[in-house]
């Protein structure tokens, strides 16, 4: 986990790194589908392990849980991140600017800052012959025929807002997962990236949103709505973007949607009347992209931990829309990839209980196995967008991944 050196409100560590299951967490088949055994079993994990726990929860843990959602079956999955997964890692490492610090389970910290000392990591860039090239799911025309379909469901009031995804794909490709995250981190650093294997199968994520934080009894959660694109070597013009987007209605009108839904989540598990939005509509700028991020916090209730807040809040409210219950069948019907572990979370849990977890976004995945590579990104649809522009505002958010490829 990567903060890149953003010195942003609810600041966390500069870098964690986490390796070696001692112990594991990963539902097996018999309870995927039964909402309460699953809660039960990963509560039953965390309270048996209360020692640093890493990993990651995917989309359909939802589905899981609620055993009302199946996800998209229109194209193959391959890749095989199980619904959620948590470990308790032998070796820790906490990164900060000024120093670093080692814990062990199982091995001996000195041994462990040996062999980083003795490792050698190249700079050079992840080899591609000719580069690679990824395949839509959708073409252009596909996608904004879908938009219009999905307006419809709004106009007749399914629903007010659907975070819609597509997917860019490759097959029988190699590639360098460690390289390429470098090279997508140094296009596109964000405070929420992310270099995640687990087995065959890895998520190289440049994420710049966090889903929830537990500090104490304090829950925030940063939901982003609203995008517009960096303009390098024009500090005028770029200022024109920051500004077209802080005072754009449509974009304004997707965040406090999302907004008012991340609040309804949180007041199922926080005390009456201390959930609140101490940041409207702030302006974050990355070398990509300037987002807007909204903050809200709440005070959990007594007794009430992990899997609870994910029972109210997961999946997060930017990567659904509202209400989310339809808006997550109508994902089901018109997504043609599953999103898997896009649009899930990467995080950690402390011992003693709190936890940070990312969004999975602006994220590639790699399957060494299959040798299959590919990225989703989407963008919160409204009766009010132009498909044209919500097409091209998901190759703006493409832009960093389709450079590190190439």
């Amino acid at each position: 986990m990567d903060n890149n050196q953003y010195a942003q409100p609810h600041h966390s560590y500069e870098s964690l790194l986490a390796v070696g299951p001692v112990s594991a967490f990963a539902p097996s088949p018999e309870i995927i589908n039964d909402g309460a055994a699953l809660l039960n079993a990963l509560q039953q994990y965390t309270e048996q392990h209360q020692d640093w726990l890493f990993g990651h929860f995917n989309y359909n843990f939802a589905g899981s849980v609620t055993g009302a959602l199946s996800p998209a079956t229109t194209s193959a999955q391959r890749h095989d991140f199980p619904v959620c997964y948590l470990f308790q890692p032998d070796i820790v490492i906490q990164l900060e600017a000024s120093h670093a610090t080692i814990s062990c389970l199982q091995s001996n910290p000195a041994d462990v800052y040996a062999s980083i000392c003795a490792t050698h990591m190249s700079n050079t860039p992840a080899p591609t012959k000719s580069g690679i090239t990824m395949q839509p799911r959708f073409t252009r025309e596909e996608y904004l025929q879908t938009i219009q379909q999905l307006q419809q469901h709004i106009l007749r009031g399914d629903c007010y807002e659907l975070n819609f995804c597509q997917e860019f794909f490759a097959t029988d490709v190699t590639i360098n997962p460690e390289l390429l995250y470098q090279k997508l981190t140094s296009l596109s650093p964000t405070p929420f990236a992310a270099y995640y294997k687990l087995g065959s199968q890895y998520a190289l994520c440049a994420s710049p949103e966090r889903y929830i934080r537990k500090t104490g009894s304090q829950l925030i959660s940063q939901p982003i709505k609203g995008t517009s694109a960096r303009i390098p070597h024009d500090t005028a013009a770029d200022e024109q973007s920051r500004q077209n987007l802080l005072h754009s209605a449509k974009d304004k009108s997707e965040n406090v949607m999302v907004v008012d839904l991340v609040r309804n989540d949180l007041s199922k598990v926080c005390e009456e009347g201390s959930v609140h939005v101490p940041e409207l509509f702030g302006i974050y700028s990355f070398p990509q992209v300037h987002q807007m991020i909204s903050t809200i916090e709440g005070r959990l209730l007594p007794g009430l931990h992990l899997r609870e807040v994910l029972e109210a809040s997961f999946p997060m409210g930017s990567m659904t829309g509202a209400p989310k219950k339809r808006v997550m069948e109508l994902i089901a019907q018109y997504e043609r990839s599953e999103r898997g572990l896009y649009s899930g979370s990467i995080g950690y849990i402390k011992p003693g209980g709190d936890f940070d977890f990312n969004v999975v976004i602006r994220s590639l995945f790699y399957n060494t196995i299959t040798r299959y590579l590919s990225y989703q990104v989407g963008g919160g649809i409204t009766f009010y967008s132009e498909a044209s522009r919500e097409y091209e505002e998901c190759l703006l958010k493409a832009k960093a991944i389709e450079k590190a490829i190439q």
